[in-house]
């Protein structure tokens, strides 16, 4: 395959919601744990409480990985921290609360791992959190802005075209990318509505054909979530810049495909 210019100015592997399958989701635990092997690099999910409140969540309701029931919006984010997030991994993670979003990604910056922070609303909170992040990330890293430090600057990715259409007129500065499951006819008109910087796809649905014209249009191109090493090198053979993993056991973080 010919080799592209990169539009990739990021790290290679990011830790899936933090530890992947080796500590709960979308915790500081996780976190941990990703930094304990090496992890300078994170993808995580954040949607607001119902006082608008951002919060590092997958799931729009209880049940799954947070102890409870109802709506992520049913509930303060002063509520939500005080609820057991780890419990249901493993004893050990017993009482592990839900992350403030500024909390977390305070951590991430404190330590220098690069962030992609995936913007997930609850249904018709696009606008509201999109907008919300993007002013968060901003002010997080308004130095850093100034400085051209670009490669420094998460990466604001989204399933929700309405997320990013917030966040690049609340933050304009702060770069985006789409995300989608299956690339559809029209991708690139989705990703030039919202001045995109990169593709973030499942790798089940990619083809090496889908890959080189992601990258011949000047895009970064971005995998989720992939779990096996030869998965990963074939990807990466194809013109795949970077990817997310589970596996962090299995892919270590300087993961090269050779």
């Amino acid at each position: 395959m010919t080799t592209l210019p990169s539009a990739w100015r990021y790290p290679r592997v990011l830790a899936h919601r933090g530890g992947g399958v080796l500590a709960p989701e979308n915790t500081l635990a996780g976190l941990k744990e990703g930094l304990r092997r090496g992890y300078r690099a994170i993808e995580y999910d954040i949607m607001l409480a119902r006082d608008g409140v951002p919060v590092v969540m997958h799931d729009p309701y209880l049940g799954r990985t947070v102890a409870g029931s109802g709506n992520v919006y049913d509930y303060d984010a002063a509520e939500l921290a005080l609820l057991d997030a780890g419990g249901w991994f493993a004893r050990a993670y017993e009482g592990e609360p839900v992350p403030l979003f500024v909390e977390f990604a305070g951590f991430c910056k404190a330590h220098a791992v690069w962030m992609n922070m995936e913007i997930k609303p609850a249904p018709e909170y696009d606008i509201e959190t999109g907008g919300t992040v993007a002013r968060i990330a901003a002010a997080l890293f308004a130095d850093e802005i100034a400085a051209g430090d670009m490669a420094a600057v998460p990466l604001l990715s989204s399933f929700s075209m309405l997320a990013l259409e917030s966040a690049r007129e609340v933050a304009p500065q702060v770069p985006r990318a789409c995300l989608m499951s299956e690339l559809p006819p029209d991708w690139e008109r989705r990703a030039q509505s919202v001045e995109a910087v990169a593709i973030h796809t499942n790798h089940k649905h990619l083809t090496p054909a889908l890959a080189q014209e992601v990258r011949a249009a000047g895009y970064g191109l971005f995998c989720y979530t992939v779990n096996d090493p030869a998965r990963a090198r074939e990807l990466l053979s194809w013109g795949v810049e970077a990817f997310c993993t589970d596996r962090i056991d299995l892919i270590g973080p300087d993961f090269i495909g050779r």
